[in-house]
This record gives C-alpha cells, structure tokens and sequence, in this order.
C-alpha cells in the first residue's frame, strides 16, 4: 500500500501547517521520515518517549498524506484515557489557530466535539472498538493512530487485531502505532500486511534528556496493609509532598508539583491534606477518572496567569499520554491500581501492586520534560529493585467479559485468528464466555446473538447493560441509570453500603457527584433509545416488583447473579454464601452486617478481620429479600433430589437451590432410582467397609484371594476395586434391597460372594483352599488366610504342638504352591514356634521346647520321641 505524493516533503501541504505545529517539538526531525515510510507500506510504529511531541505532529501529519488522496480525510486517533484525548486535541487545536471541535475535534464516552468540517478526531479506545462493530472498513476513515500501545491496556491490544483485519480488506487505511518505550518490534509484526514479508517501518526519535534529581525518601508507615493503602502511609506522603514543595518553591516560585496515588479515594485523602500543610502557598488540584472533565482540563492545562503554584494530585492518569506544563517535581508513592482476575473464587476487580519500574521512570519523567526536574520516591531503592519491569498487560489480568462479547460480534470468538499483542488466556475466555451466555449474549458456537449486539452497543460491562435494560422496564430508567452510574464507577462506599453511597450521590455530597450526574443522564438516554422493545432476552423477568428500598440491591443481582449472596448462619463474623459457590465476608462495622441478602458489586481478595476469615472481602453491596434475588438470578434456580447413604441406610432430601446457595430442603422417599445412585456413590466414595464382611463372608474372600494370587484364572480378583467394578454381577441383588430402605446391617457378603464362584471348578474349592485342616489328633483346625492385599501372605494353622505328633510332612495347599505355616501352641494356647517344616522342627528345635515346657506343663504329654507318639487334644490322665 502507498499514499501518492510527489515528493517527501509533500507532506507540508494540506490542512495542517506542520512547521507552525511543530516548531520546537523534538519529533518535527522525524517527520520527513515518517512520511516516506507511509507512502511506501501504508503503517508505521512510532517510539517516541513522552514529551517529543509525537502525539502533536503525527495525527496532522497523516491529515496531510490522506489529503492527497482521492478517498476519506478524517484521522482518528486513539488516546487511552479520556481526559488525554480531550488534552491532545485542545492543544493541536490551539497549535493549528483554531478550537476543539472545528478541524481537530474529540469523541469521549458522554461528550462529543467533533463535527463534519473535523480532520483529526482524538477517541478513546472503546469509542473505535465499538464503530467498528457499526462499520468494520471504516469507509469514512482515512488514518488510524493508536497512541500509548506499551500500555497495553486491553481494548487498545484487541484494536491492534481488528484493525490489521481492515487493512487487510482497505488497503488505503493508514496504521500507525505510537510507543513511548523500546517495545516496537512486536507492534511492527503486528500491524504489517499479512502479506508482506517485512514487519511495519519503525521510526525512532531520540528524546532531548534533561537532568533529573532522584531522591529516595521512605516512609515510616507500611504503604499497604490488609485494606489496601493505609492511612498512616497516605498522611506521610502528603507532608512528603508539602516540604519538597516548599523546598523546590524556595529555589523556583514557578515550580508545579505532581503527586501519583494509586486511586481516586486516595487522591481525595491526600489533597484534602496538603490543602490544610500548603494552605496558601499552592492550589491542591485533584486529576482522577472521577472528577468532572473541567476540572481534569484545568489540571492539565497549566497555571493561569500570575496564579498560585499548584499541586496535582493524580492517579496513572498523568502518566503518560499528556504533558502537565509546569511540572518541576514529582512526588511518587510507587503504587498501582491494576486489575486481576482471581479463577478460584470467580472474582475480578482492581487492587494495589507496587508500580512497574517502567512506570515509574515514566512517573520521573513528567518531572523533566519540560527542564530539569526531581523526583522523590516515597519508598525504598529496595522496593524499586524488586518491582516488575513492566506493568502486567490489562488481558492477562482482567475480566475479559466484554472483549468476549467485542470479538463475538466481530466474528473471532475468543479471539482466535486475530493477531493480537498476545493470545487471551483461554481459562479467563471460557469463564467470560459462560457469563455472556447466561445473559443470552452469544450462542453455542461464541457468536453473538441480537441480544448480544444489542448490549455491545452501550458503552458498560455486557453484566450492567444487561442490567439498565432489563432493570428499566421494572424501577423505571431513572432510577436504573443511577444504579448503573454508581456501580460502573470507581466509587469505594463506606461500609461497602451501595445504597447509602447512593443516597451521598444524589446529595451531592459524595465525591465525584458531578461527573456521577452527567453519567446518570447518558444512562438514562441509552436506556430509553435501547430498552423500547422485548429487552435483552435474558430470562430475569418474572413478574417480581421489588420494594423501593431493594432497587439497588435488585440491579446488581441482575448485572451480577453469581455474587447474590446469603449470610451463613452460625458463622464467627459477618460470612457470606455466594450462588458461585465462593465465601466473602463483610469488613468490620460495616452498616450491612446481618443482613440475611445481599447483592455484591465488588468482591476481592483479602486476608485477616477484613475478610471474616474467608480469604475474599465484600466491597461494594447492598442488600434485599429472596424474592428479589430469585427474580433477579431466576435462571440460576434449581431443584432437586438428592439422596445420600449414610449411617447404613439410604435418606433423601429435596433441595431447592439459588446456584450453591441452599434454600429449601425436605426430607423425602427417595426412588430406587436415587436410591442405587446413592449406595454406588457411596461405595465409590468409601468402599465396601460401609457394608462390612462378617467373619465367614470375610474367610471366603481371603481364600478366594489366595487362589486368585497363586493360581489364577478361573478364580476370582476379589480386592476391593475389582470387586467394585463388578459390584451388579456378584452385589446386585443386595443394592436394590438397600436402593429400596434396607439397612446395611442385614446384608451379609457370604452369599453374594459365592455368586463369584468360577463353576466348574468352584467344586475344587475345599480341596485348594479348605475352610479347616485335619491335623493327627483328628481336630480340624480352622486356617487362617492372609489379607486379600497381601502380596506374600501364607496361611497359618494355630495348633497345640501335641496334636501334631508324629505329623512329618507339612501340608501345602493351592495344589502344592502354599506351604502352611504352622504357630505351634502350648497346652495353655500360647505360641511356642512358628515353622513351616514340621520335620525339622521335631528333629531340632522340638527337644528344647520340651525342656522348658514339660515342668510347666507336667499334666500333658513331652515325649522324647515325637515322631511315635499319640498326637492328642488331651491331658496325660485323660489319655
């Protein structure tokens, strides 16, 4: 693919002028290159570190080329974050003499400055994702710049598939992807035309260094703690942040500061601190997700004219992706929200990680972009060292529930076939995809169903659109958008209280209720264009009308069915049942505690009183009745028998459940069918001890065993898991009587074995393996059989030594392959020796047993020859 042009430098002409736009920016050296290189492939890899200004000069750049062109005019240009597109395009705006909305213009979720006369349109990630879905060649496109790709955030990874698809099908889209680190050849591979041998052109722009004071300053307080971020540590880092002000203020009065948090809670503490330590030697400005888009555009916009100096206290927002003007010094915390994905318990969510080294050098940097610059790491050199060396890519970590549904609709489930960064991982792909299903989202095949193209189309998790659709038609749009609002932000309610979160937001008196609002109304307007006809077509509408106070407890069982959860009774704590099956616990004094219901928002993992004991934390919830939850999650309603054998007899219970969470059961009389099922199980489980073989079922089966061992075939394998594989042919008869209420204790195992016996040669069996052995005295003794398992068992006849007199030859059984191996007693039946050749044992050992026994044992008979005498039972007299 080329873009016509007749020279390098035709790239001058069109509707930008680039040498008035890149007058002192670093990446204007570069262009001429970068122009070559898309006229020659069509796509490009830009590495370029922050502050050079390629964020500025490439989108006009590729404005210019695509002029030349007889196709499309319009550039759009991806930005991770929405107050970073808003930033970009209001300065290449003002660079070009003009304002945002006019021939540079930006689309963010709930705001829109972009018009027909627009050139360059700076989006978020997730505005192009779904106007592919609407149009996947992108007809009115003529450049696509995806900017901040070393990110790696999820949806900007999934863009770099789809959109190698489209050029594969419009060789005219120009691709350019933008990073600010060394990681470009991945992204080179990855944007190349499939057919062409070569990886996309790099191009590479050196950043003009200036010098950068890192200083080390830990803190005395842990940073985390079982609950997160601790307050001690937070509280530290503000009087960290208000002495390095000072200090830098002292040697420059036009030194702006920039503190990183992890999280807007966070932001909050921290602000509301420095505000009462600066007081009026700075403006505290907070940048976070939550604060209203002009207050972001303040933060970043720089200082107004002979204003205070100020201290921005930010998330990873500042990061990257945008210049901070001012900025002198940098306050870093060395933490992190990123999201993670816990299989075991089912549950995904933010937490915090001590930062990538690469995001903090990124974090240093904002510090010497402009001059020189410090940073103070409030952590030790140590904490740094051991960091990851880059932040864990958002798709091997996070919920992947609505890139299944984007790749479902986009025809590549899972994303197989797409050239991604790297491949999903399946697991996290197969829990998201049996999500998506039950909420009728995809098919069998992991396609998307209409109902799954409907919910693509609202920019929420497919779980909460779900919700504000079908929730609408029940608590009316209002109230649904304000409940999709509250949970779909990154709000943390006191006592993990939703509904009293709720009420502080509609006060106005909870932080970030502004940008609440404006959420609320873009709700409100997806769920009246979206919710007209039958709805999602999932199974949740059961004629169930909630109370007023369980509307919030209501839309996040719908959105989130798997997490309504029960309180466990007579558990130590406030311990909670989910229908996943997962246990969670409330944190400490929380207003929801005792409470029998509750739908959770947010569950995460957690250790310690914060948990109740259950290694999972519930932080976000609210609570309502079970027949709310019912209606809510009615597809995870079932009923059943279940029948178990237990004490020796089978009992059955009738069980009605909401997923793994119990709410009836009946005992009831099980059918045989239930009843065979529960004794297989059983046996299965616990073998046949839960029978038990008396002692001449239990003497058969060592006998059996000793043939099987020693002869073979035709005699029977009876260890336990053989005879438990053939448990109908020799126990069936006996199963259906305990199947039908028959206890254990009635079963005896000896007939049911003999149904074992090989014919014809079980006819054989007494004079293999007889039951008794006839010893001279003419008492037949009983043989005792070794253990079934015993490999190198023998059988043993115990026998006073005076009945077997004269005896020579030791009898052997199993036609002469057992030899038996004889305890030799005492007229008082204690053993005397043990041999298995009665010869040797007269001709030997014998003359010793009879001198120390014959004094003992006087009454009974000690001849000196034992080969002539009576074997006898009996005493001398009686003889």
């Amino acid at each position: 693919m080329s873009v016509p042009g007749p020279s390098a430098a035709g790239y001058q002409s069109g509707p930008f002028d680039l040498d008035r736009i890149g007058a002192g920016l670093v990446f204007a050296r570069s262009l001429s290159e970068l122009a070559a290189a898309l006229r020659e492939t069509g796509n490009a890899v830009v590495q370029a570190p922050p502050g050079t200004g390629k964020t500025t000069l490439v989108p006009p750049l590729a404005a210019n080329l695509a002029a030349r062109t007889e196709g499309p005019r319009r550039v759009v240009v991806t930005q991770p974050r929405r107050v970073a597109a808003r930033t970009a395009a209001r300065r290449l705006a003002a660079l070009d003499g003009g304002a945002a909305g006019g021939a540079v213009g930006y689309t963010v979720r709930g705001e829109s400055l972009a018009g027909p006369d627009t050139v360059v349109e700076f989006v978020t990630p997730g505005i192009l994702l779904r106007r592919l879905l609407a149009d996947p060649s992108l007809q009115d496109t003529a450049a696509v710049v995806l900017d901040e790709v070393h990110e790696r955030g999820l949806e900007s990874d999934l863009l770099v598939g789809m959109l190698a698809e489209v050029r594969e099908l419009r060789e005219g889209l120009m691709l350019i992807a933008m990073s600010a680190t060394l990681e470009t050849s991945r992204f080179a591979e990855l944007i190349a035309a499939e057919s062409s041998v070569s990886p996309a052109p790099v191009i590479d722009c050196p950043s003009v260094l200036h010098p950068l004071d890192v200083r080390w300053q830990p803190t005395r307080a842990a940073r985390l703690d079982e609950r997160g971020v601790t307050r001690g540590f937070l509280d530290e880092l503000a009087g960290i942040a208000a002495d390095a002000h000072a200090r830098a203020l002292a040697a420059d009065p036009e030194t702006d500061a920039l503190v990183f948090v992890p999280g807007a809670r966070e932001v909050s503490h921290v602000a509301s601190r420095l505000m009462h330590l600066a007081g009026n030697a700075a403006d505290v400005v907070e940048l976070h997700g939550q604060v209203r888009p002009a207050e972001q555009d303040r933060a970043v916009s720089g200082r107004l004219p002979h204003g205070r100096p100020r201290i921005i206290v930010a998330t990873s927002l500042a990061e990257s992706s945008l210049t901070v003007p001012g900025v002198r010094l940098v306050v870093d915390s060395g933490l992190a929200r990123e999201p993670r994905r816990d299989a075991v318990r089912g549950m995904s969510g933010l937490v915090t990680v001590s930062c990538s080294r690469a995001s903090a050098q990124q974090r240093a940097g904002r510090a010497a972009r402009q001059g020189p610059g410090t940073v103070v790491r409030a952590y030790p050199e140590a904490a740094y060292a051991a960091a990851p060396a880059q932040a864990t890519p958002e798709a091997a970590a996070a919920d992947l529930t609505t890139a299944a549904l984007l790749l479902a609709c986009w025809g590549t489930p899972g994303g197989r076939g797409l050239r991604l960064p790297d491949p999903l991982p399946p697991a996290a792909v197969a829990d998201a995809e049996k999500v998506l299903r039950g909420i009728g989202a995809i098919d069998s095949q992991g396609l998307a169903t209409p109902a799954g193209r409907k919910l693509a189309r609202i920019p929420a998790d497919p779980q909460l659109a779900r919700a504000l659709l079908d929730g609408t038609r029940v608590i009316g749009d209002r109230a649904a958008a304000e409940i999709t609002a509250m949970v779909a932000g990154d709000y943390r309610p006191a006592g993990s209280d939703l509904g009293r979160l709720l009420s502080g937001l509609r006060a106005g008196t909870e932080p970030g209720a502004s940008a609440w609002s404006i959420e609320v109304r873009r709700m409100e307007r997806l769920a009246r264009t979206h919710a007209l006809d039958s709805g999602t077509g999932s199974d949740s509408r059961t004629g169930h009308q909630p109370e007023p106070w369980e509307s919030v407890g209501y839309m996040v069982a719908l959105a989130f069915p798997a997490r309504v959860a029960r309180r466990v009774a007579g558990s130590a704590g406030d311990q909670y049942l989910l229908a996943s099956g997962t246990r969670a616990g409330l944190p400490p004094q929380s207003s929801l505690a005792g409470r029998e219901w509750l739908a959770i928002a947010d569950v995460t993992r957690a250790q310690g009183r914060a948990a109740a004991g259950t290694g999972a934390v519930i932080r976000a919830a609210a609570p309502l009745e079970a027949g709310t939850a019912e209606a809510a999650a009615s597809h995870l309603l079932s009923e059943s028998v279940t029948a178990v054998f237990t004490n020796g007899k089978v009992a059955a219970r009738r069980q009605r459940r909401l997923g793994s969470i119990e709410l009836e059961s009946t005992p009831v009389r099980p059918t045989p069918a239930e009843g065979r099922t529960a004794v297989a199980q059983a046996l299965q489980r616990e073998g046949l001890g839960i029978l038990g073989f008396s002692p001449s079922a239990d003497a058969l089966r060592r006998r059996l065993g000793l043939l099987h061992r020693l002869v073979g075939a035709p005699w029977p394998d009876v260890s336990e898991p053989a005879l438990l594989e053939r448990v109908q042919e020799w126990l069936g008869p006996e199963l259906e009587d305990l199947s039908q209420g028959a206890r254990a204790s009635g079963v005896d195992l000896l007939d049911p074995l003999r149904r074992l016996l090989p014919w014809p040669e079980a006819a054989r069996l007494e004079e293999l393996a007889p039951e008794r052995l006839l010893v001279p005295s003419g008492s037949k003794v009983q043989i005792t059989y070794p253990e079934v398992d015993d490999d190198g068992g023998r059988p043993v006849v115990a026998v006073k030594l005076q009945e077997c007199f004269g005896w020579a030859e030791s009898p052997r059984l199993a036609g002469g392959r057992a030899r038996i191996l004889f305890h030799l007693l005492s007229p008082a039946g204690r053993p005397l020796a043990v041999t298995d050749d009665l010869a040797s044992f007269w001709a030997g050992p014998y003359s010793q047993v009879r001198a120390e026994m014959r004094g003992r044992y006087p009454r009974h008979p000690w001849p000196e020859d034992p080969w002539s005498a009576v074997a006898t039972a009996r005493t001398k007299a009686r003889m």
